[in-house]
C-alpha cells in the first residue's frame, strides 16, 4: 500500500480538503485528504487518501480522471473486508465512482502511482492493470528460460502466456443466451413469502425441489442466490 508521503507527493502537497471520515470500517481516528484542480470536465482531476492520523496507515486512495472518465482505487487489504461488509450493510454500491463509472481496483503500487502521476500531469497513461504473480521457483526458472529464447522481457512474456490462457478460456466458454424471468412474491397459508420460480428457471439453474438455497444480499439492491 503506498504512504500518506507518497500521496502528498504525486498532489504537489496540494490539499483542498480534509475531513474526518465518516464510517466505522477504517477506525476511530480515520481522517481523508482530497485535492481538486477545481475542473469536473476535460483537463480535470482530483484523488483522496484515507489514513490513520495516529499511525499514519493509509486505508484507500483513490484517483478520478475527469478527461477519460476513469476512477482507480487502491483499499489496503487489511481492512477490505470491513469496507466491504459496512458498504453492504448500508446498502450502497461502492463499485460506483459517480454517474455510470465504476471503479478500477489496483492491487500494486507501482501501477497507482504511474497513473495517478500522468493523471495530475495531464498526460497519457497505460490503462492496462499490473498483477502480483507468484510462481514456484520451477516454473519461475522455466518462465525465464522461455523469455530468453523468445528474445523478449519475462513481463512481455507473462502477457503474452495470460492472454493466450485467457483467449483460450474464452473460447472454451459455452455461448448462453441471456434469460430474464420475472416472479411475484406471494404469501401461502402461514402468512410468510414465498417466491414460485418457473421450471424453465429451476433447470436453467440446475435446482430441484428439496435443494437448500443461499439468499445473500449484495449491498446494492441485488440479491444473489446459490445453491447449498
Amino acid at each position: 500500500m503506498i504512504t500518506l508521503k507518497q500521496w502528498l507527493e504525486l498532489v504537489d502537497y496540494r490539499i483542498t480538503e480534509g475531513n474526518n471520515y465518516m464510517w466505522n470500517c477504517y477506525g476511530d481516528y480515520a481522517h481523508i485528504l482530497s485535492t481538486w484542480n477545481g475542473v469536473h470536465g476535460a483537463g480535470g482531476y482530483s484523488s483522496d487518501i484515507t489514513f490513520c492520523t495516529k499511525t499514519q496507515t493509509v486505508f484507500e486512495t483513490c484517483v478520478y480522471d475527469y478527461t477519460n472518465q476513469r476512477a482507480y482505487r487502491m483499499i489496503n487489504p487489511d481492512y477490505e473486508d470491513a469496507h466491504t461488509s459496512e458498504a453492504r450493510a448500508r446498502a450502497i454500491d461502492m463499485s460506483v465512482a459517480w454517474d455510470s463509472v465504476r471503479y478500477v481496483d489496483l492491487d500494486v503500487d507501482e501501477d497507482f502511482v504511474e497513473k495517478a502521476t500522468a493523471i495530475v500531469a495531464g498526460q497519457a497513461y497505460d490503462t492496462r492493470v499490473m498483477m502480483n504473480l507468484t510462481l514456484d521457483s520451477d516454473v519461475e526458472l522455466a518462465v525465464y528460460r522461455n523469455a530468453h529464447e523468445l528474445d523478449i522481457t519475462v513481463n512481455e512474456y507473462m502477457e503474452r502466456a495470460l492472454k493466450e490462457l485467457f483467449d483460450k478460456h474464452q473460447k472454451d466458454m459455452p455461448t448462453l443466451d441471456k434469460q430474464v424471468w420475472t416472479v411475484d412474491v406471494q404469501q401461502d397459508a402461514n402468512g410468510d413469502a414465498v417466491i414460485q420460480f418457473p421450471e424453465d428457471a429451476l433447470k436453467a439453474a440446475g435446482w430441484q425441489e428439496g435443494d437448500t438455497i443461499d439468499w445473500k444480499t449484495n449491498g446494492d439492491g441485488s440479491y444473489t442466490l446459490t445453491k447449498v
